[in-house]
Formats: C-alpha cells, structure tokens, sequence
C-alpha cells in the first residue's frame, strides 16, 4: 500500500464526515482552467477540522498541498501524486468591533469588501475586484489600485506542521514585503485574519468599488479564463508594458494567447494546456529579457510533475 492510499484509508476512520473527492481535476478548481486529476482533495469547513485532516496526513508520510481559490495557479495535465486541501470551506465572515472584521482563509475578497461596505468600513475597496481568496492574498499580499493586504491586517490565526500547531501572527510579524510575506518562506498556513479598517461613507465605498471594477473590466480580459497578471512589477516600469512594447500582445501557442487586451496577462482561449502556457512564459521572459535587459519574475505558481513540485 503506498502512502497516499494508507493516507486515504486512514481519513476514511478519522474523518468520515469531510468532504472529500477522488480522482478530481485541478481544472475544476483554478481560474486558467487548465489541470490534471490529483489522487484525492479535501473539503474542511472548520479550523478543528483542518487542523485534524493535515496532521493525519502528516503522520501518515504525506504532505497537503494547500490551495484557496485557485487563482494565481497553474497546474500541469498529467495526474499528480499529491493530496490537496482546500480552504474554500473556511468561509466564516463576521462584524468584530466597532471596525474590525474577522474572516476565514476561503472568503472570497469581493464578498469581504462587499461585506465591509455594507457596515460603511472602508480600505478593502482595492481588493473588490481580485478574484481570490482571504488566505491566498495574505499569502502574497495582494494589491491593486495603489492597496495592498498590509494595510489591513491586524493579526492572522495560521497553522504550523511542528509543534507549534495554530498559532496568531500579529502585525509587522506578517513580514509583508511585494507580492510576499512570511507565509510564502515559512512552512505555516493561513487559516483566518482579522482586518482593521475605517469608517466610512457605504455610498462613497461603494462608488469607489463601481469605479474599480469599470476600469478592469475595460483595461483586463476578465471574460476568458486566466491567472491575473502572469509576472512580478520589475523594478523599473511595467511588465504588461514591456511584453507590449516587445511586440508580444496576441502572441498564441496552442490554446493560450498573450491578452490582446491587457499584455501582463496569459488567456485560455480554449484547451489550453500547461506546455502551451509554460512556452508562452519562457518565450515572453527571452523576448523581454533581449529587448530590455529585464528577467521578468512570474507571480504564479506551477505545479508540475507526476510527483508534484512547486515552482
């Protein structure tokens, strides 16, 4: 019996209750659309729950991978020797204080502006129209429209394999730095945050939000599936420029395209694959790096490899 099957056997007794699927297809659960089928993903809908499931699998010789809403993730075809933990489940969003808000790792960021809005708290308006979740934005402290994850968080509830076991980072303890923080370098998982805002006018940040999502809607290709901006902001300029300037907007391989609507983003335009997007990056990063000097750092995650590695 090898691990994962021994893994699986021994979830069946602990936890009989998760959800749970097998055989199941990353691309059912990433915004590229594009994935092959993992041997088994989990479901958790409380803290406890999670943590029990993880340390199972622990003790039992496998290591989760742990995914949000897929968003910033690019996974290969090929079926992959690996069990995945999702924290779409740990949805909990409730009113803390007069301008705090609590929220678990798998709340959507536009049903958590939309919810701070609600009670006139403003500061989230930048995240309305990210398409992650809380945990994942954390993780890499997403930003847009001059906003970023670090403005405002106040602490996060996290979960370490060692002994320390669940655990809160407080403040600067995030270690927030662009697109990272110290959950990206640690073996720790964000399982909840509490936020900190302001008080605000509902009608103001709702304006703000309307305003956000028109300029995306006309500046991003959000009607075909994709990952969001494909590559780090270099140092010195913009990297959807760069790949524009360089001649790549509308660039193909296969299924996938350079956005013809925004460069800094890769589309699947239908079937695209893991290969056809990964030739894309290579040849955007070889064209970029001849035209300007400049090594363009991807912002996505791959998967890659019957036995899966991270990259």
């Amino acid at each position: 019996m090898d691990a994962i099957t021994g893994a699986i056997k021994a979830i069946e007794y602990d936890l009989p209750t998760v959800e749970r699927r097998y055989d199941e297809l990353m691309k059912n659960h990433t915004s590229f659309r594009i994935g092959g089928p993992v041997r088994a993903m989990y479901f958790p809908c409380e803290v406890s729950e999670f943590e029990t499931l993880y340390r199972v699998l622990i003790e039992n010789g496998v290591t989760p991978f742990i995914m949000g809403n897929g968003t910033n993730l690019l996974v290969c075809d090929e079926p992959l020797e690996m069990v995945v933990i999702s924290t779409t489940g740990l949805d909990n969003i409730r009113h803390m204080g007069e301008f705090e808000i609590s929220a678990g790792a798998g709340v959507l960021l536009s049903k958590l502006a939309v919810f701070a809005c609600k009670l006139g708290l403003e500061g989230l308006e930048f995240a309305h129209g990210i398409p992650g979740s809380l945990g994942g934005a954390v993780y890499m402290n997403a930003g847009a429209y001059g906003g970023e994850m670090r403005d405002v968080v106040k602490y996060t509830t996290a979960f370490s394999a060692s002994a320390a076991g669940i655990f809160k980072v407080i403040e600067s303890e995030h270690g927030f730095s662009y697109r990272n923080s110290r959950f990206a370098e640690k073996d720790e998982i964000v399982l909840g945050t509490v936020l900190h805002l302001r008080d605000g006018n509902p009608e103001s940040i709702r304006a703000k939000m309307d305003d956000l999502s028109i300029r995306r809607r006309d500046s991003q290709p959000l009607d075909m599936p994709s990952a969001g901006s494909v590559f780090k902001r270099p140092k010195d300029g913009y990297a959807g420029s760069m790949i524009e300037q360089a001649g790549l907007k509308g660039f193909t391989v296969g299924g996938a395209q350079v956005s013809e609507k925004h460069a800094g983003f890769i589309v699947n335009r239908g079937g695209a694959t893991f290969s056809d997007v990964m030739k894309i990056i290579e040849h955007v990063q070889e064209t970029v790096f001849k035209k300007f000097g400049v090594k363009l750092e991807p912002e996505i995650k791959t998967i890659r490899g019957e036995i899966w590695t991270l990259s």
